[in-house]
Formats: structure tokens, C-alpha cells, sequence
């Protein structure tokens, strides 16, 4: 497995790796979000190929307090070999390079898959409140 900083030439595989893990939803526009990261940080967003196959992917950011998390996704058939685990220590060995001194993520209260995986690699929940406000609709 060869993990390295998304390239355009993903983008197609990267947007079917979300859809299978259910990570986009209707108020998530992905190439849009890809855009996006493209546009700040882009050397936080990383792949992992087997087999010229994107079977992985997380989107780590940094804005000089805290990093962030997001789309971490293993395709749906590489699922309990370490690969989120792995994708993970990728990510915050980038943010720790960056500076990073805390990591924050966010998790549906229903994904209780993903709240103990999160758990289970040393993440703990922040007695905080997320609170969000849409500037831009991307339906």
C-alpha cells in the first residue's frame, strides 16, 4: 500500500471511495469539498493505493490552533486490516510536522462504529459543543 497527497487524477475514485462508505451527504457537495481542500492545505489530504486502486483516503486540516479531520474512508473490502488506523497515523504525522498540537474531529452521535474505532486509536471525547453555521449551499 503506497499512501501519498491526493492528486487530481483521484478525484473520480476518491468521490466513489466516499460514496461507498456513505461519507457524502446531501449538504456535502464532494467536488466541491475537493476543491476546497485544493485550495488551502492541500498536502493534508491523502490517499492510499494498492494496485493502482484507491482504497483509502483522509482529509486532515491545520489553521495554526488546532487540526481537523475529515473523510477518513477505507473502501467498504480493505475494511479490518489497520488501514484506518494507518491513514490516521499518516495524518497526524503531517499535522504534527505542520505544528499541530491537538486534533479535533466530528462524528454523528448514530455512527457508533466509527465513535469506537476513534476510541480505540486514543481519541477521547471534548465535554464541547460543535456548532456550526452553513455560508455556502452546496445543493
Amino acid at each position: 500500500m503506497n499512501i501519498r497527497p491526493f492528486d487530481e487524477k483521484d478525484r473520480s475514485a476518491v468521490i466513489a471511495l466516499w460514496r461507498a462508505c456513505e461519507l457524502v451527504k446531501p449538504q456535502n457537495n464532494p467536488d466541491r469539498d475537493i476543491d476546497r481542500k485544493l485550495a488551502v492545505g492541500r498536502e493534508l489530504f491523502l490517499v492510499a493505493e494498492r494496485g493502482g486502486e484507491i482504497i483509502a483516503s483522509v482529509m486532515a486540516g491545520y489553521e495554526g490552533h488546532r487540526g481537523w479531520i475529515n473523510y477518513l474512508a477505507v473502501a467498504p473490502t480493505h475494511r479490518r486490516q489497520g488501514l484506518g488506523e494507518t491513514m490516521m497515523a499518516a495524518a497526524e504525522q503531517v499535522l504534527r510536522a505542520a505544528g499541530c498540537p491537538k486534533i479535533n474531529l466530528q462524528i454523528r452521535d448514530s455512527n457508533l462504529e466509527v465513535i469506537a474505532f476513534y476510541r480505540a486509536i486514543g481519541y477521547l471525547e471534548d465535554p464541547v459543543k460543535s456548532m456550526g453555521k452553513r455560508l455556502e449551499s452546496d445543493q
